[in-house]
């Protein structure tokens, strides 16, 4: 009797020992997952709280957009920069101290060649800054402007990782203050991606790239803040681009890119009526012009052979033109040359060339020459107070 009632006790306590162990355990790993959870939270927390401290503004409306906006920048400059260069000149100094009289040259040409292999290699040079330029193509050409390297000698063209080369002058253009450059490698040039400058917009985003002061790969940044700017006295054909983004003495010469990453125009003066007023040549007008230097060592234009001027307010309400109509008076026309074979009269207005407006006679001027020799353009010009159209065949501007 003692012994079956002792045995049951026991079983019962066995089972008892067992759910007891089994719910502690689940509670060791409750706690620890709670554990984990709280300390998860917290590294998230942080995490997020550093992120916040990194990006201040990040909650606000557009900051991304603004992000994006850098991002461009930063990756327009490094992918431009391998392919803009720094123009340098380079000047000859005298070294006195090296000269050796002993090996004066006599009238022997066992002396004269002693001479000569005497002098080799003692001849140095200092460089000096010019300006700015940009590869054109593989070939090694490089565009700058004219008046950079007017009346050098001797360049030396830098690139940003350090490669120097001697360079030659392939031709330039006064005019529009253009020229081409020439250097040879081996090894291939990181050539650019060219744009269209007539899509830009006034507004648009915009990075100028060059080296003032010697300051190599400077990049400034602004907007496009007009177009066909004309009557700056800066060169004879002007259609220039308006920036804000900086162009100090050193940038001439090189590109002026989009958000795209893509040159819209080649950077050449800046005004002297203030800051902030910059002029870069429209890039199909320079690659136009560049081309046609390398291909010919000329610049072939476009020719009327009229004489013309602006039209002021007088000039306007004599002539009894409407008012918001624009044009230039044609004020001679010499014979035998294109205007006068089709038809163009003095005292002419044109208000229209090949379905463009015309503002000024700059502007005129500008289209006249841009144009393909032998084409045939329609100008539109008012005549005792009727509108005309005309066709006329455009001739060849002699140097």
């Amino acid at each position: 009797m003692v012994k079956k009632m002792y045995e049951p006790k026991a079983s019962g306590g066995f089972k008892n020992k067992y759910l007891k162990a089994g719910f502690l355990i689940l509670l060791a790993f409750l706690g620890a997952y709670f554990v984990f959870l709280q300390d998860s939270t917290r590294v998230t927390s942080k995490k997020v709280y550093s992120e916040n401290q990194n990006h201040p503004f990040s909650h606000l409306k557009g900051y991304q957009q603004i992000l994006y906006l850098q991002e461009s920048f930063v990756r327009n400059a490094k992918s431009i920069k391998p392919s803009v260069v720094s123009i340098n000149k380079l000047i000859k100094i005298d070294s006195p101290e090296f000269t050796d009289h002993s090996i004066a040259p006599s009238n022997s040409w066992l002396s004269k060649f002693k001479h000569w292999f005497s002098e080799l290699g003692r001849s140095t040079y200092r460089m000096e800054g010019l300006g700015s330029g940009v590869v054109l193509d593989n070939h090694g050409h490089i565009i700058t402007n004219h008046h950079v390297i007017e009346n050098v000698e001797k360049l030396l063209i830098r690139f940003g990782d350090g490669r120097e080369f001697t360079a030659k002058i392939v031709g330039t253009d006064p005019k529009t203050d253009l020229a081409v450059l020439k250097i040879f490698s081996l090894k291939s040039f990181p050539v650019p991606v060219f744009g269209q400058s007539d899509d830009l917009k006034v507004g648009e985003w915009v990075m100028a790239i060059g080296n003032p002061y010697g300051l190599d790969g400077t990049v400034t940044v602004g907007v496009i803040s007009g177009k066909g700017r004309t009557d700056l006295g800066i060169t004879l054909f002007e259609n220039f681009l308006q920036t804000d983004a900086s162009i100090n003495p050193g940038n001439s010469g090189g590109p002026l890119i989009n958000l795209q990453g893509k040159i819209v125009g080649i950077n050449t003066a800046v005004a002297a009526i203030g800051a902030g007023v910059g002029f870069a040549i429209p890039i199909e007008m320079a690659v136009n012009i560049t081309q046609q230097l390398i291909d010919t060592g000329s610049v072939e234009r476009g020719w009327l052979g009229i004489g013309i001027q602006s039209l002021t307010p007088e000039l306007a309400q004599s002539f009894k033109i409407g008012p918001g109509k624009t044009g230039v008076l044609v004020n001679n026309v010499d014979l035998e040359t294109p205007a006068n074979k089709g038809g163009i009269e003095r005292g002419d207005i044109i208000i229209q060339y090949d379905g463009k407006s015309i503002s000024s006679a700059k502007s005129l001027q500008y289209l006249v020459a841009d144009t393909r020799v032998g084409k045939t353009v329609a100008i539109k010009v008012i005549r005792k107070g009727e509108e005309k159209t005309l066709k006329i065949k455009i001739g060849r501007m002699e140097s």
